[in-house]
């Protein structure tokens, strides 16, 4: 599957349209080189969900937690700061994971052995003209 966002101004059209595109999964891991708008499309997507969190990369916590409108939780993670797998483990990533809710993962390379089968892997691809490509 691929969305074009050409401009912020559609982002939130993009992000609808990821919603409407992704299926059963849980688990969604956004690769892409730093300032490719990974956190950005994320946001979009959850205020899409009706998140009215102040969402925000989660670079320091490693996870932010949003309630959606219907009341569900959705995680955000970002573990581009991470020094040690041992991280990953102690914040207890399995119960997360295997909750049921969205989670949302920016630098999942770098915990890739710890993904989950049904991981659903999201790039993002900046063009020439500016515009994004999300693959999934």
């Amino acid at each position: 599957m691929k969305i074009t966002i050409d401009s912020l101004d559609h982002i939130q059209q993009a992000a609808q349209e990821f919603i409407k595109k992704m299926g059963n999964g849980k688990v969604f891991a956004f690769y892409g080189k730093m300032g490719a708008g990974k956190t950005t499309f994320i946001k979009a997507i959850c205020e899409a969900f009706g998140v009215e969190d102040v969402i925000t990369s989660p670079t320091f916590s490693l996870v932010n937690e949003y309630t959606a409108s219907d009341g569900s939780s959705i995680y955000h993670f970002d573990f581009y700061r991470i020094k040690k797998i041992e991280e990953v483990y102690d914040m207890g990533y399995e119960d997360y994971f295997d909750s049921g809710n969205l989670c949302f993962l920016e630098w999942p390379e770098l915990i890739e052995d710890l993904l989950p089968e049904d991981a659903t892997k999201v790039t993002i691809t900046v063009q020439d003209d500016g515009s994004r490509v999300v693959e999934f």
